[in-house]
């Protein structure tokens, strides 16, 4: 029977080595994806990208703080997971638009279930951190 089917979430459901060896966990799919979409900026992008598409520079007016290296390399990397399209126009000067892919707008769901999670339980979390010295 799958996890699905038991109530026993998938992430508990699958049983891990102890130790996890690193070169495992160097290569797990799971924690690619969650280093790419748990970094500062890419959840950020994404969202923006899943109400519509923009060009660049509306991207960098639209996210406070973020230069524009890092702006380019977190779109390179959305780009290179297949997440993000990167769509030249032929203007003058090139237009460059940014659009989420069908794979990207896969993503929205699961982020906006942790975006609530987070909601939810933010007072709980912030009393914990408070009883553990704000860490």
């Amino acid at each position: 029977m799958s996890a699905t089917h038991t109530g026993v979430p998938s992430l508990l459901a699958h049983e891990l080595p102890r130790p996890v060896p690193a070169d495992e966990l160097a290569v797990c799919p799971v924690g690619d994806v969650f280093r790419r979409v748990g970094d500062k900026w890419s959840m950020l992008l994404v969202i923006l990208l899943g109400r519509r598409p923009h060009r660049y520079n509306e991207l960098h007016r639209a996210v406070g703080g973020i230069s524009q290296r890092m702006l380019t390399r977190t779109l390179r990397g959305l780009e290179a997971d297949g997440l993000v399209r990167r769509e030249v126009r032929p203007t003058v000067p090139p237009g460059v638009e940014y659009s989420l892919t069908p794979l990207g707008h896969t993503l929205l769901q699961p982020l906006s279930a942790l975006a609530d999670w987070a909601v939810c339980h933010e007072a709980e979390i912030s009393e914990a951190r408070a009883r553990h010295g704000g860490a």
